[in-house]
């Protein structure tokens, strides 16, 4: 299915779970004087205009991003990445994964995006070319499990599907799993919407049992509009940089006021 279209939802605060860790988790990798590679299996477009009809439409990036642009200080990679992209694209920018990732990385790195989304893939295309890297309109699922280990071996995997295809939820357990078998030493993360009937909790379970090193970090918040049935964010992290597990109770300890705040 190709109708997913991630500027309805650019912003909100899975966005902001999933890019704040994403920002320190690589901000924390090239500390080290080593290359590394930056993969991404469902890239999107890049950057997102928040004012345009696709974000107005939904409303959740005023919900998200609007309110919570103040949980990161000044020097956090995240809030870097945010104010240099404003400062190029205007105060209603926001960068999707790849150019956050784009944003922190260095020369000596490498970046692989995967968007099958033919106008995503162009849109794509036209917003990283400042950047470089590799892209490739194909399945990034097959981009993944063809490309690792990767060349730098160290490095991060982003895997950010838009869960439309249902049976994702009963194939990324073993997918994941071997991609961790094949590059062992690799940092894969997986984002997941948390939603009203938690079809999660069998993938997490699952996931658990395949990488019991595996490290889950989830998230509550009240749903964008009457009705909306994502009511949180998680991801599942594979080899964590160190330091994650503190950062991620930080970002938490934010979420747990912003529900309590709304109830």
């Amino acid at each position: 299915m190709l109708s997913y279209q991630h500027g309805y939802h650019a912003g909100n605060l899975a966005d902001v779970h999933k890019h704040g860790l994403l920002a320190w988790a690589l901000d924390y990798m090239i500390q080290k004087d080593k290359p590394l590679s930056y993969l991404e299996t469902h890239a999107g477009r890049g950057l997102y205009d928040l004012t345009d009809a696709a974000a107005t439409k939904t409303g959740e990036a005023a919900k998200g991003i609007a309110i919570a642009a103040d949980w990161f200080a000044p020097d956090h990679p995240y809030a870097q990445v945010l104010a240099r992209i404003r400062a190029t694209h205007g105060p209603d920018a926001y960068p999707g994964s790849p150019l956050v990732a784009a944003e922190i990385l260095r020369a000596v790195d490498s970046i692989h995006l995967s968007e099958l989304h033919p106008q995503e893939f162009a849109a794509l295309q036209a917003n990283m070319a400042p950047y470089g890297g590799i892209f490739r309109q194909r399945d990034g699922w097959d981009m993944a499990l063809s490309l690792c280990p990767p060349d730098p071996r160290r490095g991060l995997l982003l895997i950010d599907p838009s869960y439309e295809v249902k049976t994702d939820y009963q194939t990324i357990p073993d997918t994941i799993a071997k991609i961790h078998r094949k590059w062992g030493v690799g940092v894969i993360m997986l984002w997941y919407p948390i939603l009203t009937d938690a079809p999660h909790l069998p993938m997490v379970k699952a996931l658990r049992a395949a990488i019991p090193d595996g490290v889950v970090h989830e998230v509550r918040f009240p749903p964008a509009r009457p009705g909306h049935r994502m009511v949180g964010s998680g991801l599942f992290v594979v080899n964590p940089p160190y330091g994650f597990t503190h950062e991620g109770a930080r970002l938490a300890a934010l979420f747990q006021e912003q529900l309590k705040g709304a109830m």
